[in-house]
C-alpha cells in the first residue's frame, strides 16, 4: 500500500498531522500502536484535567458558605469521578475515531511501526501480521514516556508515574510526589483537594523551574497554604519499602513514608525500536531526533514531530509541528517559530506565561520594564472570591513591545491566550492598555498590568 503521507503515532502532533495532510489532499496511512489521541488524551492533558475539574468542583462546594449557601454532608465517591474521567476520554477518543476514518479517509493501523528504509514503513499488528507501506514521506510523532532512575524503586504498584495513577481505585492516605515540575504540581494540587496528605520533593531551589520565578515562589507559598509540603533544594538518595508502605530517604538520612508514591522527574523519548539509526536518522545524545525548522530529519522525506524533538513538550508544540511538517510536505514552505508558545500549569490557582521569563531577562541581559497588577483589586475576581494571584507584563523600556506576560490566579490558562496574540503581533503595552476590555471581568488584569508599566493602573 502506497501514501503520500505515512505517520507513526496518533497522539496530538501525529493526529494533527494526519488530519491536516488529509485537507490539503494526500493520501494518508496513520499507525497507532495504543489507542488514537496519544498520551495527551489517554494519559496525560484530558484526564488531568478531569481530576482537576473534580477538585475545582469540591473546592466550591466546601467554600459555598461564603456565598450564603448552605451545604451539609459533603463526601468525595473517587470511583464515580473516576468513571467521569474515563466517560470523558472514552467519547473524545471516539470523536476522534469520527474524524480520522469517517471524515478524512484517513487509514488507521493499529500496530507497532517502524522504518525499514527511506520511504518504507512496517507495521507489526500484534495479531502476528505485518502490514508493509510505502510513503512519499514519513512522520515520526512517537511521543515521550516518564522518565526512571533505578534508584527510585518504581514497581509500577506503590510507586507509580503518571501512566499509572489511572488506575488507582481508591484514595491513599499519604502520597509523596518527587519532582515538583508541571506534572507534580498538578497532581499535588488535585490529591490534596481530594484529602491526600501531600510531600512534594524537588531537587531545584524552587518548584516549576521553568516557569517566571516570581510566579512559581508565589504558587510554592499558595500549595503550602493548602497543606501541601514541599521540600525544595532535596535530593531523594533512594526508596524502600516500609511493611505496607514505601518511603523515601533523603540526602542526609531524612526518612519520608507514604502510601503511594509518584514519580514525575521529566520524561524520556520514545525513540528505541523504529529504525531511526538503520534508516540514517541522526539522534542528539539524549536520543532525541534532529530536525531543522521545517520539521525535517537529515533523511529526505522523514519529518519529526512532538516530544521526541526536545523542543518543547507540550501538546500544543506537537501539534503546531505537524502542521508546520505537512505544509512543507505538500510544497508550502513554513518554518516552526518557537518565540510565541504559552503555557499553563492547571494547579490551583492556575499558572500561564509566554515569552521572556524574568530569570531569562536576567541571565540573557536583556532590560525589561515590569508592570504588575493583583487579582485582589479585580473586581470580577473578588466577586468570584478568587483573588491569589497577580498578572505581570514585561516590556521592552524604549520600544514599548510587550515581550513576556506571566500570570497567576482564576484562569490563567484562558487569559494567557490575548498576551500570546499580542506578543505575537508586536503589540506594545500602550496598545493593550488602551484597547477596551469589557467590566466586569479577569481580562481587565492584563490591561491594568499593561497600564501599570507606565505608572497609570487605575485600580492600585
Amino acid at each position: 500500500m502506497a501514501y503520500k503521507v505515512v505517520v507513526i503515532g496518533g497522539g496530538p502532533g501525529g493526529y494533527t498531522a494526519a488530519i491536516r495532510a488529509a485537507q490539503l489532499g494526500a493520501s494518508v496511512a496513520l499507525v497507532e500502536k495504543d489507542q488514537l489521541g496519544g498520551t495527551c488524551l489517554n494519559r496525560g492533558c484530558i484526564p488531568t484535567k478531569a481530576l482537576v475539574s473534580g477538585a475545582e468542583t469540591l473546592a466550591a462546594v466546601r467554600s459555598a458558605g461564603d456565598f450564603g449557601i448552605d451545604v451539609a454532608g459533603i463526601s468525595l465517591d473517587y470511583a464515580r469521578l473516576a468513571a467521569r474521567k474515563n466517560q470523558v476520554v472514552g467519547q473524545l477518543v471516539k470523536g476522534l475515531q469520527f474524524l480520522l476514518k469517517k471524515k478524512h479517509k484517513i487509514e488507521v493501523i493499529n500496530g507497532v511501526g517502524r522504518i525499514i528504509a527511506p520511504g518504507r514503513v512496517m507495521v507489526e499488528t500484534g495479531r502476528g501480521e505485518s502490514v508493509n507501506l510505502e510513503a512519499e514521506n514519513i512522520i515520526v510523532a512517537t511521543g515521550s514516556r516518564p522518565a526512571l532512575i533505578p534508584a527510585l524503586g518504581y514497581d509500577g504498584e506503590n510507586v507509580i508515574t503518571s501512566d499509572e495513577v489511572w488506575q488507582l481505585n481508591k484514595l491513599p492516605g499519604e502520597m509523596l510526589i518527587i519532582g515538583g515540575g508541571v506534572i507534580g504540581c498538578e497532581f499535588a494540587g488535585i490529591f490534596a483537594e481530594y484529602g491526600v496528605k501531600v510531600t512534594v520533593i524537588e531537587a531545584m531551589p524552587t518548584i516549576l523551574p521553568t516557569a517566571d520565578r516570581e510566579a512559581a515562589r508565589q504558587l510554592q507559598s499558595l500549595l503550602k497554604r493548602r497543606g501541601i509540603a514541599i521540600k525544595t533544594k532535596t535530593k531523594v538518595e533512594k526508596v524502600k519499602k516500609e511493611g505496607n508502605k514505601v518511603a523515601v530517604v533523603l540526602e542526609g538520612g531524612e526518612t519520608i513514608s507514604a502510601d503511594k508514591i509518584l514519580i514525575s522527574i521529566g520524561r524520556a523519548f520514545n525513540t528505541d525500536n523504529l529504525g531511526l539509526k538503520e534508516a540514517g536518522v541522526e539522534l542528539g545524545q539524549k536520543g532525541e531526533v534532529l530536525v531543522n525548522r521545517f520539521m525535517q530529519t537529515n533523511v529526505p522525506g522523514i519529518y519529526a514531530i512532538g516530544d521526541i524533538t526536545d523542543k518543547i513538550q507540550l501538546a500544543h508544540v506537537a501539534s503546531a509541528q505537524g502542521l508546520v511538517a505537512v505544509d512543507n510536505i505538500m510544497g508550502r514552505s513554513r518554518a516552526m517559530d518557537y518565540r510565541v508558545v504559552p503555557s499553563c500549569i492547571f494547579t490551583s490557582p492556575e499558572v500561564a506565561g509566554v515569552g521572556l521569563t524574568t530569570q531569562q531577562a536576567s541571565d540573557e541581559g536583556i532590560k525589561v520594564k515590569t508592570g504588575k497588577f493583583p487579582f485582589m483589586a479585580s473586581g470580577k475576581a473578588q466577586a468570584m472570591g478568587e483573588t491569589s494571584g497577580f498578572v505581570k507584563v514585561l516590556v521592552d523600556p524604549e520600544s514599548d513591545k510587550i515581550l513576556g506576560v506571566h500570570i497567576v490566579g482564576p484562569h490563567a490558562s484562558d487569559l494567557i491566550a490575548e498576551a500570546a496574540l499580542a506578543i505575537q503581533l508586536g503589540a506594545t503595552a500602550e496598545q493593550v492598555a488602551n484597547t477596551i476590555h469589557a467590566h466586569p471581568t479577569l481580562a481587565e488584569a492584563l490591561a491594568e498590568a499593561a497600564e501599570a508599566v507606565h505608572g497609570r493602573a487605575i485600580n492600585i
